[in-house]
């Protein structure tokens, strides 16, 4: 007979795990305050709700959020069983009626034997029993201050206020050079060097910009100490000449000059290199027009954004130094965490983690091997990365950037990615379920 599992939240990430544990014959008590209390976000009853958008990405294998939701597949996840009986038409996507999708979720977990649905807010934390916290981005202010005496002062970020991020080999190499300002250390940072006709065209079209508006639990808090780079832009013409984009001090090694107008600076986001984030570029544009104005500054014209810049409410944790790859607390090995406080960043990311935090789990109290994933796979790839050393830790969604490469040279894209594809799901199926 194991432990019964505590699972907070009935989100995707909580439902996959409390399904994961459940199946294989392990108590779950998993804990939903709705509907006696609502996040500011929440409007129904049902589990799993789908606050935003009821797109889940990309539905094919060559994009790493498809190919993420085919690597669920194999661990049965509830999330691709909704997908599968709510799909409306969305061309390449995979778009859901939202209510039919948190229907058939909210039904699976009430229906099954081995979970027990308690409603009520859960404020404390007994580290002496399995949990499993997968409260969302919104976890509640109670929670959150037990959270905090679990973790540390630093431990908890409230504020998601991350510049976009892409892929350095579609960074065109000929219009930028590397170099550190003033020759100080290494040659770490990529250089975009604007001419004054090119700033002027990328200043006027970044000022003009259509912003995404704020949802009514988001507030000015996040703008303190970042202010978003458009806010900078319209303060002057200079502004930022003055701030992220100061040209001085950046000699470009093919010219041997440092005269360009403005300067964008790319700095390396993952170990591997194969990432990199746009200094000072914290936005609340919508992600069409950061695609549009970002793409104006030189060497980024074709650049793939494998993040956009965001500003929102979004709880989330120092992952990196508190879970390990199986998103277990390196402190207190009862302790779980799953979903968008982990620092995933999306529905099909939070529920990925759900399945391999509930998984994990169930392997431990069975006594068989965890999921022992590496960045071969976009599951693995997601759980390294919220649990590898990083002073600068910033929630990430899928994408191949955080993917190990291939051993030979395809130099077409999408060949590239489905070879990635069949080797991942070559991995994911060693996994035993």
């Amino acid at each position: 007979m194991t432990d019964t599992v505590k699972v907070i939240g009935a989100g995707l990430a909580g439902c996959e795990a409390a399904l994961q544990l459940a199946d294989r014959g392990i108590s779950v008590k998993l804990y939903e305050m709705k509907p006696k209390k609502y996040s500011p976000a929440h409007k129904s009853e049902n589990f799993a709700e789908l606050v935003c958008s009821n797109s889940l990405k990309a539905d094919r294998v060559e994009n790493a959020c498809g190919l993420l939701k085919e690597e669920m597949r194999h661990f049965n996840s509830v999330m691709m069983q909704a997908s599968d009986i709510s799909r409306v038409p969305a061309g390449g996507a995979l778009a859901v009626d939202r209510d039919k999708f948190s229907e058939f979720i909210t039904n699976k977990i009430k229906s099954h034997p081995d979970i027990e649905v308690i409603t009520d807010e859960v404020t404390e934390i007994n580290t002496d029993q399995y949990t499993i916290i997968a409260t969302g981005p919104l976890t509640s202010r109670g929670l959150s201050k037990s959270i905090i005496e679990l973790t540390g002062d630093n431990g908890l970020s409230f504020y998601d206020a991350a510049a976009p991020i892409v892929t350095a080999e579609s960074i065109d190499f000929d219009k930028v050079f590397k170099a550190a300002r003033y020759d100080k250390g290494t040659a770490d940072y990529i250089n975009c060097p604007m001419t004054e006709e090119e700033y002027k065209a990328f200043y006027e079209a970044l000022i003009s910009a259509e912003t995404a508006e704020l949802k009514g639990f988001e507030d000015s808090k996040v703008f303190e100490g970042c202010m978003p780079v458009e806010v900078m832009a319209r303060r002057g013409y200079q502004t930022l000449t003055f701030g992220p984009l100061k040209p001085v001090g950046l000699t470009n090694p093919k010219t041997g000059k440092d005269d360009a107008y403005a300067v964008v600076q790319l700095r390396q986001d993952n170990s591997e290199g194969t990432l990199y984030n746009l200094v000072g570029f914290q936005t609340n544009l919508r992600w069409g027009e950061q695609k549009r104005v970002f793409s104006m500054i030189p060497g980024l014209e074709n650049a793939d954004f494998v993040r956009y810049g965001v500003m929102h409410r979004n709880t989330f944790i120092n992952s990196p130094k508190l879970l390990d790859k199986y998103y277990r607390m390196k402190d207190y090995s009862k302790i779980y965490f799953a979903g968008q406080i982990t620092g995933v960043e999306g529905y099909v990311e939070s529920a990925s983690s759900g399945i391999m935090a509930g998984y994990n789990l169930a392997c431990e109290l069975l006594g068989k091997p965890m999921a022992d994933l590496d960045t071969k796979t976009v599951t693995g790839a997601l759980a390294m990365y919220i649990s590898t050393p990083n002073e600068n830790f910033q929630p990430m969604n899928a994408n191949f950037g955080i993917v190990s490469g291939l051993n030979e040279r395809i130099r077409k894209k999408q060949e590239r990615y489905a070879k990635i594809a069949e080797r991942a799901l070559a991995e994911i199926k060693k996994v035993s379920v």
